[in-house]
């Protein structure tokens, strides 16, 4: 007897909730172990019930499903409900992840239920599509307003004036927010292009500053500066990053 595929269900709206179990109640190889109204409790069911396959909502108000992806240890099968535009639909269309447009009917439900079902009975491992899947649709989302951070005590949602400044850390980026320091496996030159740019600066080549956390400007050595911070924290600034503060400053 072939083992039924474990199942969860993760969106914010109980219709939508309730149209996946309608349609998959002639699917009787599927087993709903979880149904979750929003991303913290689909991340708890996810790590407690370890399922191969998810419906997991992107629009979700608490906890995206895209930011829900960034903390998982555990990658299972993922089914998209999207409202996502034409353009980021190519993303989903040339990825082996598939996706439901809203709304959607019984049949372009089964054709995507049945492209997973093979994937989790064939074995096939999606985390990397997934990730590279993220990173594309990353091109329509500008500015970011939070972060999502997984610490060893749980996760992190971070707005983004809370931040001080974040630091290279080869493909990482060290992220610091008060007392608390976070690693994030994106490179820095991603937050540059994602973060206000009215708040956030490149005053080095390893550091973006968020330009609310200085306190004054010091010379240091012929061409460089240094940014001490209101904590006290002092970092280096190049002859270009101080260029580039100057003019946001109005210096």
């Amino acid at each position: 007897m072939t083992a039924k595929i474990k199942t969860i269900i993760i969106d914010d709206e109980v219709l939508a909730r309730k149209l996946i179990i309608s349609y998959l109640q002639i699917h009787p190889e599927i087993e709903i172990v979880a149904e979750c109204a929003d991303g913290f409790s689909g991340l708890k069911a996810i790590k407690e019930q370890n399922p191969d396959l998810v419906f997991l909502d992107i629009q979700m108000p608490k906890l995206t499903g895209f930011e829900m992806l960034e903390v998982l240890d555990h990658q299972p099968v993922i089914i998209f409900s999207t409202a996502y535009d034409e353009f980021a639909l190519k993303a989903f269309e040339a990825n082996a992840t598939d996706y439901l447009l809203k709304p959607y009917n019984q049949d372009r439900f089964d054709q995507a239920l049945l492209k997973a079902i093979s994937l989790v009975q064939n074995g096939v491992s999606v985390a990397t599509e997934t990730k590279g899947l993220m990173q594309q649709l990353d091109i329509s989302q500008k500015t970011i307003h939070r972060l999502v951070l997984k610490t060893t005590q749980g996760i992190d949602i971070v707005s983004v004036e809370n931040i001080d400044y974040l630091a290279s850390a080869d493909d990482y980026t060290e992220i610091f927010a008060g007392k608390k320091k976070y690693l994030k496996q994106k490179p820095l030159k991603y937050y540059d292009e994602h973060l206000d740019s009215e708040r956030f600066v490149r005053i080095h080549r390893t550091t973006l500053l968020n330009i609310s956390r200085i306190a004054r400007l010091e010379p240091y050595g012929k061409e460089s500066w240094v940014a001490v911070l209101k904590d006290g924290n002092k970092l280096l600034v190049s002859k270009t990053g101080y260029q580039r503060l100057k003019e946001l400053l109005k210096v």
